[in-house]
């Protein structure tokens, strides 16, 4: 009998799981398409910068997207991430070199480098943003934009998202701490989990 319940409850849990899963993927291909020429600012989610002070792919990927985007409708730009315990510099500071040394003014670059996770990172880049700026346009990953288009409606801002794309050998990692920080939210939003 135990035997039984312990398999039934394998099963249930991975079910779960693959729902979970299964709603992410669906999320980050059904989100709509952006109008950069309607927001006043692009925001710029961090991700890792390597030891030696190299971007990752996946934040590379990320500010080229912000570049293309801006180049084609210049905005003020957020870059947003602080400073992991394996990471040389903060990750706002690493975006910020990149995006200057690739023909964005400094000026116009504004750099929230306290910030150790999503809801974070739209709070501070709220706070930065002049008096009365509402609509940005999120720039992060296509897994994890859903996620940060809900909580940049939480903190009060107007988003639209534009994803770049992840290496296709990170996609299980990425959509399984995906479906966990949606969980997360979920009991933060119920108020099941302090913030």
């Amino acid at each position: 009998m135990l035997l039984k319940l312990l398999i039934w409850g394998i099963c249930l849990g991975a079910a779960v799981w693959i729902g979970l899963v299964l709603f992410v993927t669906v999320k980050e291909h059904t989100v709509p398409e952006a109008d950069p020429s309607k927001t006043d600012a692009i925001v710029v989610l961090g991700a890792q910068v390597r030891a030696d002070g190299t971007l990752s792919v996946q934040l590379q990927w990320r500010l080229d997207k912000a570049l293309e985007i801006y180049r084609s409708h210049p905005q003020m730009i957020v870059v947003c991430g602080a400073k992991g315990t394996d990471e040389p510099v903060t990750e706002a500071e690493a975006m910020r070199t990149y995006l200057v040394a690739n023909g964005v003014p400094e000026d116009q670059v504004l750099m929230d480098d306290t910030s150790f996770n999503t809801r974070q990172n739209l709070a501070n880049a709220k706070k930065l943003l002049p008096d009365g700026t509402k609509n940005v346009l999120i720039v992060t990953s296509d897994y994890h934009l859903p996620r940060a288009l809900a909580l940049a409606s939480d903190t009060g801002l107007e988003a639209c998202g534009v994803g770049s794309p992840i290496k296709l050998v990170y996609w299980p990692k990425n959509h399984f701490r995906e479906a966990l920080a949606w969980v997360k939210y979920w009991l933060q939003s119920y108020g099941l989990m302090s913030l």
